[in-house]
């Protein structure tokens, strides 16, 4: 349902991942920029958070399922996040000149936006839950 905010959290999400990583540079080495494109696990990990938020928007009927896969699309955020820190600390001692870019900073903001989702999903559930009390 689109009329949900967690379904425009999730749709922002999904393209920040899915289309960002290939437009911004992630680090560039000697003056060359490194997109998504060129590593393929970093691509294909960027593409599954994507395809998970996109699934995610389709379950707004099972509130519990959409919940869970968002923490799994978060996990997946924070894997991706853990290495572009650990790239980002080990480029500063060596003797080729390099760059971290403004791509790194994607997983950054699909953490901010799932769980802004997560708890508008929570809110949601919970008002469910007190409409069932009533009747």
């Amino acid at each position: 349902m689109i009329q949900r905010i967690q379904t425009v959290y999730l749709i922002i999400t999904a393209i920040l991942s899915g289309v960002l990583p290939f437009w911004l540079p992630l680090w560039s080495e000697n003056g060359n920029a490194v997109y998504a494109s060129e590593a393929l696990w970093i691509a294909a990990v960027f593409m599954v958070v994507a395809v998970l938020a996109l699934i995610a928007v389709f379950l707004y009927k099972n509130r519990k399922n959409q919940f869970v896969l968002n923490r799994l699309n978060l996990i997946l955020n924070l894997f991706l996040l853990g290495f572009f820190v650990y790239r980002s600390l080990s480029l500063s001692g060596e003797t080729s000149v390099s760059e971290k870019g403004i791509g790194m900073l994607i997983p950054i903001f699909s953490i901010v936006f799932l769980a802004l989702a997560n708890k508008a999903i929570k809110k949601d559930e919970d008002l469910v839950k007190s409409v069932d009390r009533l009747r």
